[in-house]
């Protein structure tokens, strides 16, 4: 009798799921491309229970949908509902930065400025991860509060912006992004919890504005 394959820690869902999540958000997958379970399942390696689970989490994410019960598909998210998304991502993002500031430690602060030297190699590169580490930096954050909650709509809201500026082929500029959270990191840990609510603030309202979701920032 066949003995079972023991499991790998880079198995299961999460494999499927951080592996389709970031091509759909690098653009090798367009929005509207189809997503068959039996072909993923040979892709990656794993049953089409794997994939259908990771699915389902991308699903909730936004970045994934299923029409009448069909194939899953890249979802395709509307210019219209960018405004809604905006207002509840600042108000999430407001309560993370309640949270954070004055009360990262130094090994918090040590790994976002590792994660702003990765956004800032692949902003002077020019390459899609630019997109997708710029958003997670925003993860990073709702997830140093602590809170699984606050992270999973942190992340949601996160993915479903990413979305829409690859959906629709909106400019994105990583190099004030990496700049503006630098600043970020120095407001959280200075403890002046106005000037970190208005930083967020306006770096949120910034990247809207060069994406053209919003008015041009005076």
């Amino acid at each position: 009798m066949a003995t079972e394959r023991p499991q790998r820690p880079g198995d299961g869902p999460e494999k499927v799921y951080r592996a389709v999540r970031r091509a759909v958000i690098e653009r090798e997958l367009a929005p509207g491309t189809r997503l068959p379970e039996d072909a993923l399942a040979s892709r990656y390696g794993v049953s089409r229970t794997v994939v259908r689970a990771a699915l389902e989490r991308l699903g909730g994410e936004g970045l994934v949908e299923r029409v009448n019960n069909r194939s899953a598909r890249v979802a395709s998210i509307g210019l219209e509902v960018a405004a809604d998304l905006l207002d509840i991502r600042q108000g999430m993002e407001d309560l993370v930065v309640q949270r954070l500031t004055g009360h990262l430690t130094p090994a918090d602060v040590e790994r976002l400025r590792a994660h702003v030297l990765r956004e800032e190699l692949a902003s002077s590169l020019n390459i899609p991860e630019a997109v997708r580490l710029s958003g997670e930096f925003h993860v990073l954050l709702a997830e140093l509060t602590h809170s699984p909650l606050l992270a999973r709509y942190v992340s949601e809201l996160v993915s479903r912006s990413s979305l829409i500026l690859t959906t629709h082929t909106l400019p994105h500029s990583t190099s004030c992004a990496v700049r503006e959270h630098d600043e970020l990191i120095a407001l959280l840990a200075s403890g002046d919890v106005a000037a970190a609510r208005a930083g967020m603030r306006a770096h949120l309202t910034g990247v809207a504005s060069r994406a053209a979701l919003l008015p041009p920032a005076p």
